[in-house]
């Protein structure tokens, strides 16, 4: 029996409108497009590169008018004159280092490449994990990245094509068939500057069918330079292709500086029988946006999305979650939490597609959101869109304050209200953090939550 797939519900997944006359429609638009830009080359890169400034060239940054985007105000990036900065000077760097992957790891600093802080080693033979200069080197491999590299569905949101228009290099993690890394990945995107700058980090993961791996990817920056400095603006993409039986654990944290601007794409394919796990700590930025998309390929396959926002300040943090599930048998969980102090701002929009094939599809979908103060602030969006007729789905979101009687049943048993609040909070954080398989990891967020514990009480 054949199954008719529904179009993909994933934004901008059409590439048949473009084309080569070149619009100039936003000046802002063009002048971040104009930075990103790199000398002309042969070879699909330069192809990539074209096609995605095209549709840059006819597209415009998104205002609160846009359904997608009316909760989430860019009018602050809109004021900041962005230069495109490298640096090769990586002396003075220091990435957070897991000892769980301290030969399986690569470094990129203001979106260049440091082989001085990575370290790669001991891997099972044909794993790459390298960047993307090297990896297309290898002739074996130069046709079969074609395939993969910006070809996800949602390939021409304006951001991402933004970062496909300037790519240079990225992160590939490559696994082939049966194949499993016992060791995780680790992918460290550090940012070091004292003037406004923009970064757009790319992440290529391909797990064949029936292999495994663990990834964790992060965004930091240069605790050195004075707060009020870090101004930048991360443009990320990573795209990941889950191949049938293949399994992906993969922990995203984000911790830019506050007064940094990010945005982050990732998407995710999976094939038939194929499980993906995601762990999203967002912490840092000053506006943050991390767009989560899966496409389902094939039957069978398991989706389990964690996420965690800790924010506090003047900070606006939005999680935008995309599930199609498009055949049947799927499973899909995911649970999003945030921590909202003082003027913060929270959004979550999670969608969950399910059509007429995808029958017998089981998706549960649950926000719960902790405001610590009165002026704190949440707007939460959780959505089924269900035509099959035999499946199970569910979906709600919770928006609550400390209860005052749980407060004062733990003063009752000796300990002060401060600590009792700490307590209450960190227990609320710990339901995400405790899934990421990383033990240091978990040791470092967990004194990181602590640690905004004098900034977010009232």
């Amino acid at each position: 029996m054949s199954i008719q797939v529904s179009p993909s519900p994933i934004p901008n997944s059409n590439a048949t409108n473009l084309t080569l006359t070149l619009i100039d429609r936003d000046p802002y638009l063009s002048e971040l497009l104009n930075q990103v830009t790199v000398s002309k080359s042969e070879g699909c890169l330069q192809t990539l590169r074209d096609r995605a400034a095209n549709w840059v060239r006819h597209s415009v940054l998104p205002t609160t008018r846009d359904e997608e985007w009316r909760f989430t105000d860019l009018s602050p990036l809109r004021q900041v004159k962005f230069n495109h900065v490298e640096t090769r000077n990586f002396a003075s760097v220091q990435p957070n280092i897991l000892p769980e992957a301290a030969n399986s790891r690569l470094v990129f600093v203001n979106g260049v490449y440091a082989p001085e802080l990575s370290a790669v080693s001991g891997l099972p033979d044909g794993v790459i994990v390298s960047n993307l200069v090297e990896t297309l080197r290898l002739t074996s491999l130069q046709s079969r990245m074609q395939q993969y590299l910006a070809q996800a569905e949602g390939a021409l949101e304006v951001f991402t094509a933004l970062n496909t228009a300037g790519i240079t290099n990225a992160a590939v993690v490559w696994v082939p068939k049966n194949v499993v890394i016992e060791t995780p990945v680790h992918l460290v995107f550090f940012a070091t500057c004292k003037q406004p700058a923009i970064f757009q980090p790319r992440c290529l993961i391909v797990a064949e069918s029936g292999s495994q791996v663990s990834l964790i990817e992060e965004y930091a920056t240069d605790n050195q330079i004075p707060a009020q400095q870090q101004v930048y603006f991360t443009n990320a993409v990573t795209e990941i292709w889950i191949e049938d039986n293949a399994q992906v654990n993969h922990t995203r944290v984000e911790w830019d500086g506050n007064e940094a601007f990010h945005i982050g794409k990732t998407a995710v394919t999976q094939g038939r029988c194929s499980r993906y796990t995601c762990n999203a700590i967002t912490l840092g930025g000053k506006i943050s946006r991390h767009n989560l998309e899966i496409l389902q390929t094939g039957e069978q396959t398991e989706t389990i999305l964690n996420g965690l926002t800790t924010i506090a300040g003047n900070q606006l943090a939005d999680t935008h979650s995309a599930i199609a599930l498009n055949y049947p048998y799927g499973t899909s969980r995911q649970l999003h939490k945030t921590i909202v102090g003082d003027r913060a701002h929270a959004v979550f929009n999670g969608k969950i597609f399910v059509p007429k094939p995808a029958q017998l599809t089981d998706a549960a979908q649950l926000n719960r959101n902790l405001l610590l103060s009165s002026k704190a602030r949440v707007d939460t969006k959780p959505q089924l869109e269900i035509t099959a007729d035999n499946v199970k789905c569910a979906h709600g979101a919770t928006v609550s304050q400390l209860e005052d009687d749980e407060i004062f049943y733990l003063q009752s048993r000796g300990i002060d209200r401060e600590s009792a609040r700490n307590l209450l909070i960190n227990a609320f954080a710990a339901e995400i953090i405790n899934h990421i398989p990383i033990p240091s990891l978990r040791q470092t967020l967990t004194q990181t939550v602590n640690s905004y514990q004098s900034i977010i009480n009232d």
